[in-house]
């Protein structure tokens, strides 16, 4: 049977993010029209959010010390919080229950799909058994979840972790590496060749506390790149001749002690950047704060911010259909309240979501 719905509203439209007003017609879960026509709905229709990069498997460990108080201050050591094999998070993770780690992902999914986002991508810890833990949390909601697995031992014989590669790539979409420095190289491009042979993602994070693992990671030809926090020009020059796209997490980046990723930067090379929540333990999987931080504390233009969460987190994922509203795309649509006492008075959606959105002004979603 043919299930059709027309919302009416102010409308973000199309890769541009352009102010129409008018209504958007769904059916079967797809956007067949985009009309301008004039209403009186104060409703907001925006595209939901594409969460780039999480940690949902810390869920169990949420805001834990972060390192020792001195003069009121926290001096903060990220190593020593999610840095493997021996990091917090990693023993933590190591002694959860599955049962416990499925109900913990589940509580973050739940609370994905209530603060507007559609689709994540997750790097998912413990080897196979953590990626079919992922793919239990996520059963039954309606949220694109794109797993990406490693290995639980790197320094396993070469043919047992060579089968838990090829394990792993059956069940989920590619590889989500931990630094260039955290594991030995010949690992690492055994990892990626398995990867590419079965033409999966292979992401690695880099340049996050310092720049030492950004040759090493390049080396291995990805296809996305994490934090870039510590990224210089001739860095940056590179990634955007090479074409690769790149997730910066800023809360994740700011709490941890690891500074401020060059994002205008980024941009003004031309690099497509997305935006991750990173560590469940550090940060919520909500996208409205890493949207202001970008905004107030970047500077950024907040279109750009708003596309990067949304368009720009699609394209980096491979999400073709995702991202924005635009006739034959998927419906990913959320419904703000443009009357609510936080939105009210706004003269501009766009900015008004970025700068002061919350989840309590979303009426509902369409995904």
């Amino acid at each position: 049977m043919t299930t059709e719905k027309t919302v009416y509203g102010t409308i973000i439209y199309g890769p541009e993010m352009d102010i129409i007003q008018g209504c958007v017609v769904i059916r079967d879960g797809v956007i067949r029209e985009v009309s301008e026509e004039r209403n009186d709905s104060k409703n907001i229709i925006a595209p939901c959010f594409i969460n780039a990069h999480t940690h949902i498997g810390d869920s169990v460990l949420k805001d834990p010390v972060l390192g020792e108080c001195i003069d009121y201050c926290v001096k903060r050591d990220l190593n020593a919080l999610v840095r493997p094999p021996d990091g917090l998070k990693h023993q933590v993770l190591n002694r959860t229950p599955y049962l416990e780690l499925v109900k913990a992902m589940e509580h973050s999914i739940r609370d994905m799909l209530m603060t507007g986002t559609c689709a994540f991508a997750d790097f998912r810890e413990g080897g196979l058994q953590g990626v079919l833990a992922l793919e239990e949390a996520a059963k039954g909601h309606d949220i694109e979840c794109m797993k990406l697995g490693r290995p639980r031992n790197h320094d396993a014989d070469t043919d047992v972790l060579l089968r838990e590669i090829e394990q792993l790539l059956e069940r989920s979409q590619g590889i989500g590496m931990s630094g260039a420095n955290d594991v030995n190289m010949k690992v690492l491009e055994q990892i990626r060749a398995s990867t590419k042979e079965k033409r999966k993602m292979f992401a690695i994070h880099a340049g996050e506390n310092d720049r030492s693992d950004i040759e090493k990671a390049l080396s291995l030809d990805p296809d996305l790149l994490i934090h870039l926090t510590k990224a210089q020009a001739g860095d940056l020059k590179e990634i955007a001749d090479r074409q690769l796209p790149v997730v910066v997490c800023p809360r994740s980046n700011f709490i941890t002690g690891a500074g401020k990723p060059p994002v205008q930067e980024m941009l003004k090379e031309g690099i497509t950047v997305a935006v991750g929540t990173d560590n469940v333990m550090l940060n919520s999987v909500s996208m409205f704060p890493e949207m202001e931080i970008l905004s107030k504390v970047f500077g950024l233009e907040d279109r750009q911010v708003f596309i990067m969460c949304t368009l720009m987190g699609a394209a980096v994922l491979g999400l073709k259909t995702s991202g924005s509203i635009l006739e034959k795309n998927e419906a990913k649509i959320m419904i703000l309240n443009g009357n609510s006492h936080n939105l009210a008075g706004a003269r501009n959606p766009i900015s008004t979501i970025v700068r002061r959105g919350r989840p309590d002004d979303i009426l509902s979603m369409i995904i």
